[in-house]
């Protein structure tokens, strides 16, 4: 086994490996996943050195956690760094004849409310133990407070909600050393700024904001992570599908199929990557742990081969070439950070 590099998060003193597991795919995202598949992939995770996994309660709304915590409950405690999130609250349904499993494949029959206030976040991170089968959680994320679930009217209300009443259970979770430090997921760019001038987070999940496609991150948010010593895990560093798959009819972006200018940009990429004999996955993979403030990259999987590969695209020599080209095409902005 190669080993993997760590990295610190942030303001925080956790240090995580630069290669993690985005465990959503475990919850059935997009496919089914067997028990025992799930086992294998998280083994063979464990086997390649991955040492840092996130999930969620939303995940299969708690299904994701149960396998992880499966796994991670077999390694020697304080081995590896696991984040879970709060800002929805699970509870068994009612109606189960008419139970929708909404993004998921499959999944367990619990409705989920979201719930930032002091009483729903102490009773997510409890419920997670529980689920997860752990004694205790590293890192909490403040789950999908924006746009991309939410009005801006509901973002206002909620991150009220989460600065007047929430916060207090994650600062006083913190406080206590029952959890290591604390973030927020997000899937789109445009609350970075608000979270920060509420809250001292000290990392973010962002799910799409920063990939070979997209870098309107550097902006204006990024640069406010920098300047403030705040960490940042990417969580789809395939932008949905298309930077693994390449930019076929059934390539999706930002989960949905892929517009035209998208596909066209992609081959672009490609093409550049196909030049210097790389694979476009892992110049995708490589290209976020470029930036500073970046961490970890967290693939997901749901195949032990899918392992494998995450791990070759990760490992993969790239020349520096290849991003000079890349910038010189316009394919990616000129300032931004790149390996090496």
């Amino acid at each position: 086994m190669e080993a993997i590099s760590t990295r610190r998060l942030g303001r925080s003193d956790v240090h995580v490996t630069e290669l993690g597991f985005g465990a959503a795919p475990l919850g059935e995202l997009f496919h089914p996943v067997s028990d025992e598949q799930a086992r294998d992939t998280l083994t063979r995770a464990w086997n390649a050195g991955i040492r840092y996994y996130d999930t969620s309660p939303f995940y299969g709304y708690g299904k994701s956690e149960r396998r992880v915590g499966d796994m991670l409950r077999q390694q020697d405690p304080g081995s590896y760094i696991l984040s879970t999130k709060v800002g929805r609250v699970l509870s068994a349904t009612k109606d189960i004849d008419h139970f929708e499993y909404g993004y998921w494949m499959g999944g367990l029959p619990f409705d989920q409310r979201f719930d930032y206030s002091y009483d729903g976040i102490m009773r997510s991170y409890e419920d997670s133990l529980q689920r997860l089968g752990l004694h205790q959680i590293d890192l909490l994320l403040i789950h999908d407070l924006d746009h991309f679930f939410h009005s801006e009217s509901q973002v206002q209300a909620y991150l009220n909600q989460m600065f007047t009443s929430g916060w207090r259970a994650l600062d006083e979770l913190k406080s206590a050393g029952l959890i290591k430090g604390v973030g927020a997921g997000l899937n789109k760019t445009g609350l970075i700024h608000r979270f920060l001038d509420l809250m001292p987070l000290d990392f973010f999940i962002v799910a799409m904001p920063y990939t070979l496609l997209d870098q309107d991150a550097l902006d204006k948010e990024f640069p406010r992570c920098e300047e403030e010593g705040v960490g940042v895990v990417i969580g789809s560093v395939f932008a949905s599908g298309i930077l693994v798959t390449g930019p076929s009819e059934t390539a999706t972006y930002a989960y949905a199929p892929a517009s035209p200018a998208i596909l066209e940009k992609t081959s672009r990429i490609q093409a550049v990557c196909d030049r210097y004999g790389v694979p476009l996955p892992a110049a995708a993979m490589q290209f976020p742990l470029g930036h500073p403030a970046v961490a970890s990259v967290i693939p997901g999987a749901f195949k032990p081969e899918f392992i494998d590969a995450n791990k070759q695209h990760f490992m993969h020599v790239i020349p520096s070439e290849l991003w000079t080209d890349l910038k010189e095409d316009g394919l990616i902005q000129e300032d931004a950070p790149v390996p090496g």
